[in-house]
């Protein structure tokens, strides 16, 4: 009798790393799990250089003939390319009520996220800035080997949405942070020109973690992103934001701009990792068109739209003011010396200049969470994300594919942390109440942005309910929320939109340009625009 047949062992690959594999022995770096022992004997094993170690595995140079005995290694469940990631790309916070919460009202006292520190994971900071004035950043820690210094202005103008202090000068002093009240750690992992790796960004997530009761850091802005090549479980970018959720911290992150095409067709699909982590808080991008009011807002067509690639993910989670948001400006950063067009007022260390993505819908997001921190310490994660969605505004022309929840909405989360219940709200002089979009049968919730009802595998299905529980137990949950319960079934038909899929080549020649605008008008040149 023959013996019997046993499936060798194939670790998953993330899609660039099988295109590597098919196309020869080119060398391309590969990130590896298990502790330092297991990994330094997994290099000798296969005589493999380790170029940098991370806190739960490595980053490894293999050629094709190396890549392939590690995909064979049973110590090894799955391998992610170290892929390169770049930077996401007033009325803001009066749209969202939070000059309202900054004035405090007979119930709540004024909050500005007081003692609450924000980890800002991007280019640097430019702490000569006058908006950073007062020690507000408390860490610099870069991961690129450098100064800290942000070369590329990406991470100030972030920074300055957060908690960013008032302008010093009659035209600038309007502008302010969301929560100006909050710390922030400068942790630089781009570099001059806006790029960086997933090895630092997970590094710096890790450092995060384990610095996390030094600094009280309670949140982390990512306004950064990559294109998805694996299931999120796969995707170690997406395990270090799993990692520093399970550590009590609120990790928010850009959806990514990839909206549309350069004909203007809108895409699905194209959420960018980490954003495609169940447990980032992930946000799109609104246009405010320059108002206050809520009643002419509308999705930034650049934003990033769900379902997310591989995992069918709903997402994004939330959507804020994104585009036209004037900040910090860094003084002879690539931003300010190439776009000289999108500087606003001031000059040297007072100067602002205003940007469009979901990199600062993010940041107005991170600002929020900070706010609600501020008032309720103990605020774990889920409970964060919750709030925000609960009392958002829903948008029906951008579905829950396009803006989520809906537009934030800071003092109704505010009231809902303090009173436990849904109230109106006043915006602008418009009366603001909150979508419900929290309660009943997600069915009736499942509409895209064209409008079409998509199927869930359970019809009776309550994916959301009316009882609010701030505590561990509380039913805005991964598994509730963001299980495999939800389906896209192949019925949906997409018409004249794009899906991404496999048939779209997320190359190095296509993924990013060095010719981005940052503006509505201009997200795409001859390549993909970044984050």
């Amino acid at each position: 009798m023959a013996a019997p047949a046993f499936a060798q062992h194939h670790a998953r690959l993330s899609a660039d790393l099988a295109d590597h594999l098919n196309a020869g022995s080119q060398s391309i770096d590969v990130i590896v799990h298990g502790d330092g022992a297991s990994v330094a004997a997994l290099a000798r094993r296969y005589n493999i250089r380790v170029k940098k170690s991370l806190k739960e595995g490595a980053v490894l140079t293999v050629n094709a003939g190396q890549l392939d005995a590690l995909r064979r290694d049973d110590t090894q469940d799955h391998l992610s390319g170290d892929i390169k990631i770049r930077s996401i790309a007033d009325v803001t916070a009066e749209a969202i009520g939070a000059d309202q919460v900054w004035a405090g009202s007979d119930d709540v006292a004024p909050l500005t996220g007081s003692g609450v520190a924000v980890a800002v994971i991007d280019s640097g900071i430019d702490t000569r800035h006058n908006a950073f004035l007062r020690e507000r950043v408390i860490a610099t820690h870069d991961f690129t080997g450098g100064d800290g210094v942000d070369r590329f202005g990406h991470g100030t103008h972030v920074a300055g949405i957060i908690a960013g202090g008032r302008g010093r000068t009659a035209e600038t002093r309007d502008y302010r942070g969301i929560a100006s009240g909050a710390y922030l750690l400068n942790l630089r992992v781009l570099g001059d020109e806006g790029s960086g790796m997933a090895s630092d960004v997970i590094e710096a997530i890790d450092w995060t973690i384990e610095h996390r009761e030094e600094f009280k850091v309670r949140v982390i802005n990512l306004s950064i992103g990559a294109p998805v090549l694996q299931p999120y479980r796969d995707d170690p970018l997406c395990e270090a934001v799993e990692r520093a959720v399970k550590a009590g911290i609120t990790v928010v992150v850009a959806a990514g701009n990839l909206g549309r095409t350069v004909e203007g067709k809108s895409v699905y699909g194209g959420i960018t990792t980490p954003g495609n982590s169940p447990y980032a808080l992930t946000v799109g991008a609104i246009d405010t068109h320059g108002t206050p009011e809520r009643s002419d807002d509308t999705l930034a067509p650049y934003s990033s739209k769900g379902p997310t690639r591989y995992d069918l993910v709903l997402k994004p989670d939330v959507s804020a003011p994104g585009s036209h948001v004037v900040s910090a400006e860094a003084s002879e950063s690539y931003l300010s010396k190439t776009y000289p067009e999108r500087h606003i007022a001031g000059v040297g260390a007072n100067a602002y200049m205003q940007l469009s993505g979901t990199s600062m819908a993010a940041g107005v997001v991170s600002g929020a969470v900070a706010l609600l921190l501020d008032q309720r310490p103990n605020l774990k994660p889920a409970d964060a994300k919750a709030a925000l969605q609960l009392t958002s505004t829903f948008m029906p022309s951008a579905g829950l594919v396009g803006g989520g929840a809906g537009e934030i909405n800071a003092l109704a989360a505010v009231e809902l942390l303090n009173n436990n219940k849904l109230v109106a709200t006043e915006i602008a002089e418009e009366n603001v109440v909150a979508s419900g979009l929290a309660t009943g049968p997600a069915r009736s919730r499942l509409i895209s942005a064209t409008a079409r009802q998509l199927n869930a595998t359970r019809p009776n299905q309550i994916l959301w309910s009316d009882q609010i529980l701030w505590s561990d137990q509380i039913l805005w949950s991964d598994q509730i929320l963001w299980s495999d319960q939800i389906l896209w079934s192949d019925q949906i038909l997409w018409s004249d939109q794009i899906l991404w899929s496999d048939q779209i080549l997320w190359s190095d020649q296509i993924l990013w340009s060095d010719q981005i605008l940052w503006s509505d008008q201009i997200l795409w040149s001859d390549a993909l625009s970044t984050n």
